[in-house]
């Protein structure tokens, strides 16, 4: 009864959420204008948003579309002209929309994000904390017949959901300008301004992976590891990555993510971020030492000890959404061997592309040049990499298909650093999987639970330790297997079974 009324209450929350699309009406006027965009700017953009000045909207979309239509007008002649530095970005457009808002959900911000936020977070914890009632552990319940779970009508319509928001996230947060003002409040109180797009999502993300990872720990409270590996990332995810960065641009100072560290943050590089970190004095300096040293000492040596779990599955931000708001989707994942042979070059792929865009970056930072070996274009690797790979494959791709691909669509296919991090554990680590034949009953809960794709009961009825470089140590195998067959250890290099016996009979093992 408790939870139905949680769904009830959840289902409510977020059609309203949804529904503050349809709210507020939206009027442009000249003031807006002269608050929100630079000053030689303004004589043409009044220009061009003449006919929309002091007109009302009742569609925030309609309105979006105007704006949106009159800045790619301007930034069209602004390319002919090579006026660059004048073109309007997504977040100045966004600010303007925000700006121009009227109503209800702009004079009731607090109350509207306690009926949306502050209910649907109420009614997934009714739902989620009954199940602490029933015993602990993976029951094989019928995953493959819920319609969320198995690319069938609810999977496909949350997957479809997600794709959209992340394609107005990325290329037109002014459509979903209403979602952002929702976390106003909250901005306000931790940073004292308005929300950006990216605090809007920062805040998503970090909802989810809090109310999902209580989920998950209740799931796997028979083990210890699942329940510290989750409180591990929650805490990563809510003040490493969420807060912390805040209170950096509070105190003025550079913000940044301290877990976060190149590939997988390919823009490191770049010169705006080179120069900022330069320009914020020794604690700038700091943060750019910190962020090198942390790929080209502490992978190795971390990875040595631990494999690639230390990172992908216990401080990653990417890793944390995948195992707690993805977790009921992971038996999604591909175990063929043509999903390995296609993950095995793209993964590698989209490393050798985030070496050699970085390369090119440097290049021109530290040469003035835009063409590597003189014809190669480094803007051009810069924007398709931003493009393709930091928008279209981690976001888009990375996090809408959970319902379709499973829940490490990224970390297996595309994520650079898992990449990096790999080919360490495959050949210079500590870590690996050890499997006793001998118990295994061939339920195959260890493979179907596997998010990497790994067929782990193969390995078991071997006797073959599981060394991938895919393998992120998440431990779940182990903490489904009802035979303790897979146990997690670190132990000497050359003690890894590697080439499994040709017979394996029962205690031999």
């Amino acid at each position: 009864m408790i939870q139905k009324l949680g769904l009830i209450i959840f289902i409510a929350a977020f059609g309203l959420f949804v529904g503050t699309l349809g709210m507020n009406n939206f009027v442009l006027t000249n003031e807006i204008l002269e608050k929100n965009i630079k000053a030689e700017q303004l004589v043409e953009a009044q220009q061009q948003f003449a006919p929309m000045l002091d007109k009302n909207y009742s569609s925030l979309f309609g309105f979006a579309s105007d704006i949106t239509a009159g800045t790619s007008a301007l930034n069209k002649a602004y390319d002919a002209q090579q006026a660059w530095n004048k073109k309007y970005a997504e977040d100045t457009i966004l600010s303007i929309v925000k700006a121009s808002s009227q109503g209800y959900l702009v004079d009731n911000k607090g109350i509207m994000f306690f009926l949306t936020f502050g209910m649907a977070i109420f009614g997934a914890l009714l739902f989620i904390i009954p199940e602490a009632k029933q015993s602990p552990g993976i029951k094989n319940n019928g995953i493959y017949f819920n319609p969320a779970m198995n690319r069938k009508w609810l999977g496909i319509g949350i997957g479809t959901f997600l794709i959209l928001f992340y394609i107005c996230l990325y290329f037109g947060p002014q459509y979903i300008a209403n979602w952002t003002m929702l976390v106003d409040p909250v901005s306000k109180q931790i940073n004292g301004g308005e929300a950006s797009r990216w605090f809007m999502y920062g805040f998503l993300y970090t909802i989810s992976v809090l109310v999902m990872g209580i989920r998950y720990i209740i799931k796997y409270r028979h083990s210890k590891y699942q329940i510290i590996r989750t409180l591990s990332i929650m805490f990563f995810q809510t003040c490493i990555a969420f807060i912390l960065p805040e209170i950096m641009s509070n105190l003025n100072l550079p913000a940044a993510d301290l877990k976060n560290m190149w590939p997988l943050d390919y823009s490191f590089f770049f010169n705006y971020r080179l120069d900022k970190l330069i320009a914020g004095g020794t604690f700038g300096i700091f943060l750019l030492v910190w962020g090198i040293a942390l790929f080209v000492v502490g992978v190795p040596i971390m990875v040595y000890f631990f494999g690639k779990r230390w990172y992908c599955s216990w401080v990653c931000g990417c890793g944390g959404l995948a195992e707690t708001l993805g977790d009921p989707f992971r038996q999604l994942s591909d175990k063929s061997l043509k999903a390995w042979k296609i993950e095995r070059y793209l993964i590698h792929g989209v490393l050798v592309f985030a070496i050699i865009m970085t390369i090119g970056v440097l290049y021109t930072y530290f040469t003035g040049s835009y063409n590597l070996l003189g014809f190669i274009p480094t803007e051009w690797l810069k924007t398709s990499y931003g493009f393709l790979i930091g928008s279209i494959f981690s976001g888009v791709v990375g996090t809408g298909f959970y319902p379709l691909m499973g829940n490490r669509v990224w970390c297996r296919f595309g994520c650079p650093l898992a990449a990096y991090l790999g080919i360490i554990q495959r050949f210079k680590s500590k870590f690996r999987i050890t499997t006793n034949g001998g118990q295994c009953i061939s339920c195959g809960n260890c493979s179907t639970h596997c998010e990497m794709g790994i067929d782990v009961r193969a390995y078991a009825q071997k006797g073959q330790d599981i060394v991938r470089s895919s393998c992120v140590g998440c431990g779940v195998c182990s903490a489904v297997c009802p035979r303790g067959v897979l146990n997690l250890e670190n132990a000497e290099t050359g003690t890894r079974v590697m080439i499994a016996p040709d017979v394996l009979l029962g205690n031999q093992i």
